[in-house]
């Protein structure tokens, strides 16, 4: 197994996150060399500045946390932030869409951001909220997102009733094969919830714990 810091996308999204906090983020991925650091849209132009000379990313979210944004509002989103700096973007899918069985509306709405992301080379996570989800609902969004292919797919925004899962993180990467992405986010506070979640199938893990994850004695 790789070093679990090179797991770890250091994420900051809570709506009174300071410019402080999120400087601290970046300071803290840099000391930890974690994968990435994940943060809201308008705070990518900092977090690009603070790690321009490192090996760490800046990832940003989109349509988040609902997912229930147009398509067209999606691709904007994805192209200013890469335009800033985010080197991933993690999406939300359109969770409603999905339930309500209209699955050429989430393809549609998936490929247009990854299509827009790999142009520049940029990775894609589709979060897909597997706590609003049937095991039957995360097979097909998965499967989607292979379709389209997406870098990764991903549990949770950390915002809905849920996060990560060992049964979803198991049953996504089942899914999906071995050779796509699986993140695991939400609720992943702990070095022995990091390392299930890696067991049952994650390659990447969201959280804010990061630190606490990579420094507990295992």
């Amino acid at each position: 197994m790789k070093k679990l810091n090179s797991y770890i996308d250091h994420t900051i999204l809570k709506p009174d996150a300071t410019t402080l906090q999120v400087e601290k983020i970046c300071q803290e991925a840099k000391k930890y060399k974690f994968a990435s650091v994940c943060v809201n849209p308008y705070f990518v132009p900092l977090c690009h500045e603070k790690l321009k000379k490192t090996n760490v990313k800046v990832c940003s979210v989109i349509g988040f946390p609902l997912g229930a944004n147009s398509t067209e509002t999606k691709v904007f989103e994805t192209q200013n932030a890469i335009a800033k700096g985010a080197e991933e973007i993690d999406m939300v899918i359109n969770i409603g869409s999905l339930k309500s069985k209209d699955y050429k509306t989430v393809e549609a709405d998936i490929k247009a951001v990854v299509d827009l992301c790999h142009i520049f080379n940029v990775i894609t996570k589709v979060i897909l909220e597997t706590c609003l989800l049937t095991d039957a609902e995360i097979r097909k969004a998965c499967l989607i997102a292979k379709k389209c292919k997406a870098d990764f797919v991903k549990t949770s925004t950390g915002f809905s009733s849920g996060g990560a899962t060992v049964k979803a993180v198991s049953l996504m990467r089942k899914t999906v094969g071995s050779k796509m992405g699986v993140k695991a986010a939400g609720g992943i506070r702990t070095t022995k919830d990091a390392l299930a979640m890696i067991k049952a199938g994650a390659t990447r893990i969201g959280a804010s714990a990061g630190v606490k994850i990579v420094s507990e004695k295992k």
